[in-house]
């Protein structure tokens, strides 16, 4: 194919698998934009970085700069949600290109005469779409001299006019200018990028020990969430359990009188993924706990599981939803070493995937429209990924405040699949790093690479399904401590509670699984009990909602620090209005002391620039000068969270 084009358009990032899936922002953020550019022979270029909204028809325009070896780089800011195009268009700049070799001529003392005379054609070219009267005079004026052999040395002046440079740039002629291939950004709100979340089991809302829970008592517990910090209060499945192969306590396969199974083996004869637990509560009920969590600056999230116990009314009445096997069984469904002896699997390769799929996005629709703009969607690696992109896509176009979290606890790029496929947020391996190694290389994994723009971390120390080892029998100091590093490493975090700041962490022996697990049985909580840790969260969370640079997760630096167990960093927002320093010490028992070599690059101070620190848990405050300054961390104390005052 013939191409006259001359201008090369390589390397465009940021983009996701050459623009199949879309990038990721929030409402507010930057999109920095970076591109090789190239073109044959010496010629002047210029590029433009388009970009628009998906309802906007005309493209917004911002010029690219070079940055060196061809590398050039521009940005633009995404102001509301919903997709945005972006592309690189790049061209010879003749006009550009005349006047940097006419001014090498004329300071090789040569004559110009006709060199002005191609200077006033540009010029006339530029006259048609100059916009103001004196723009218009001056090109006028320099059209005269230019062709006036009695104006020479006056326009051999005029040609190294900035002014000149600036119309040039302003009004270039895209002569033969290529584009590159259109790319997209999705745009959230901002509760995709910060939002703390509180996860307790609604059964065990009862203030009565043995009594099943109800929404009503969740409303009661309402202020606590509130006063803790948290913005999301997730809540696992809600309908219906199954009766039918029910799980006893502590994961048993017999069930007796009074067990109440596991949340996610969902469906019985009472209904199923759009009904509710009759224990707990009527719809009328749950809107109104809904209503009033809002009006608390909270809100209420849902488990979405797609799988059914055998009693689930789906498996009556669709049953080519599911495999059967030749003796007419359904294998059961399995994450080995688990079995889930109480959930039949999905088939979704079943002939009638439409039906299926479509009944899946209605059940969504239906809770969106009760008013749940939140899901944690449970094992979501176990469905096919495009039928996630389906099912995701049609509810943003919809409800575009809509947010999932995947509970993918999987290989990392399943995970990363994921968040191509749309998913807002993502569970992470968070709560198996502990050490300043694997902490420090995890987090800059999920920051500095290509992972920022496609999967949103959310850290999370427990889970009911994670009480890591790290954390069995452990300390309230080792408690404070990794919930210090879930919530300031990230901006997005969570904790299961209330086992979380009561400490109840016995796990059974060599698993880490809690003892007597509440996904199979009711737990009764002391719901006033405030201690240390509750008190820390409680602090942390407000910190968060404070300080902007806590509320995002790339913009990091970790610093030096000649102590292993002591790790620090550095944040700040875009546009570095809010900057933190954050110092945890990972020893939970023992004084820790080191040297901190502050980031100064990053800070953009020099050495023996004085900073002021203020400690936010304290209000101590502190005069730092030096590139290295000694810091200690106490077991009772482990942390300092400093603002910075350049």
């Amino acid at each position: 194919m013939k191409n006259q084009r001359r201008v090369v358009i390589e390397n465009v990032s940021p983009q996701v698998d050459g623009g199949e899936f879309s990038i990721k922002r929030v409402v507010g953020e930057i999109v920095n934009v970076n591109a090789t550019i190239l073109v044959d022979g010496h010629d002047e270029i210029a590029a433009s970085i388009l970009y628009k909204h998906e309802k906007e028809k005309k493209w917004s325009e911002s010029r690219l700069n070079e940055i060196g070896d061809d590398n050039w780089s521009a940005s633009f800011i995404v102001e509301k949600q919903g997709f945005y195009e972006y592309k690189i268009e790049g061209w010879v700049d003749y006009a550009l290109n005349w006047m940097h070799g006419t001014i090498r001529k004329i300071d090789d003392h040569q004559h110009v005469d006709s060199e002005l005379l191609e200077g006033a054609e540009y010029l006339n070219r530029i006259l048609k779409t100059a916009k103001s009267k004196s723009e218009k005079e001056y090109i006028l004026k320099l059209q005269y001299i230019f062709k006036n052999t009695e104006c020479y040395n006056e326009a051999i002046q005029e040609v190294k006019n900035v002014e000149l440079y600036n119309l040039f740039y302003k009004y270039p002629e895209k002569k033969l200018a290529n584009t590159s291939a259109e790319l997209t950004v999705y745009v959230d709100r901002l509760k995709a990028r910060f939002s703390t979340w509180y996860e307790f089991f609604p059964r065990s809302a009862s203030q009565y020990e043995g009594v099943h829970g109800t929404f009503k008592d969740c409303e009661i517990l309402l202020p606590r969430v509130a006063q803790m910090g948290f913005d999301t209060l997730y809540f696992p499945p809600i309908h219906p359990i199954g009766e039918v192969n029910r799980k006893g306590k502590n994961n048993t396969t017999t069930a007796y009188e009074g067990d109440v199974g596991s949340c996610w083996g969902i469906g019985s004869k009472d209904g199923g993924h759009t009904s509710i637990h009759p224990q707990l509560g009527s719809l009328d009920d749950f809107k109104s706990l809904i209503s009033k969590a809002n009006k608390m600056g909270i809100e209420v999230a849902m488990d979405y599981a797609l799988q059914v116990a055998p009693d689930h009314p789906w498996v009556k009445e669709h049953p080519k939803w599911f495999k059967w096997r030749p003796d007419g069984t359904v294998q059961y469904a399995e994450n080995p070493p688990k079995k889930y002896q109480d959930i039949l699997p999905i088939y979704f390769e079943t002939e009638e995937y439409e039906a299926l799929w479509d009944q899946c996005l209605h059940d969504l629709i239906y809770w969106i429209e009760c008013g749940i703009n939140v899901f944690r969607v449970d094992n979501p690696h176990t469905k096919p990924f495009y039928f996630w992109n389906w099912i995701i896509t049609n509810i943003k176009s919809k409800y575009p405040d809509v947010l999932f979290l995947a509970e993918a606890f999987t290989k990392p790029k399943v995970m990363h699949e994921l968040g191509k496929h749309g998913f807002t947020q993502s569970y992470t391996y968070f709560a198996w790093r502990n050490n300043k190694h694997e902490l420090t290389e995890y987090v800059e994994e999920l920051t500095q690479t290509g992972q920022k723009d496609i999967m949103r971390p959310n850290f999370w120390p427990n889970t009911p399904d994670i009480n890591p080892f790290d954390l069995q029998g452990s300390n309230a100091s080792k408690h404070i401590q990794r919930y210090v590093l879930a919530a300031t490493l990230s901006s997005n975090t969570g904790i299961y509670g209330p086992v979380f700041e009561q400490m109840l962490s016995e796990g059974l022996p060599g698993r880490e699984e809690y003892m007597n697990s509440e996904k199979f049985q009711i737990c009764n909580y002391d719901w006033s009990k405030q201690n240390k840790v509750s008190y820390f969260i409680s602090l942390i969370n407000n910190i968060r909602r404070k300080h902007e640079a806590l509320q995002q997760t790339n913009n990091i630096k970790f610093c030096n620090i000649d102590n292993d167990k002591i790790i620090a960093f550095y944040k700040w927002n875009d546009d570095k209005s809010s900057e933190v320093l954050v110092v945890i010490s990972l020893d939970d028992h023992y004084t820790q002391q080191g040297w901190l070599q502050l980031p100064l690059y990053e800070l953009g101070v020099w050495k023996g620039h004085h900073i002021k620190l203020t400690d936010l848990i304290t209000q101590s405050t502190y005069d730092w000068h030096d590139e290295y300054n000694f810091v200690e961390l106490h077991a009772a104390m482990s942390f300092h969270i400093f603002t910075i005052n350049k």
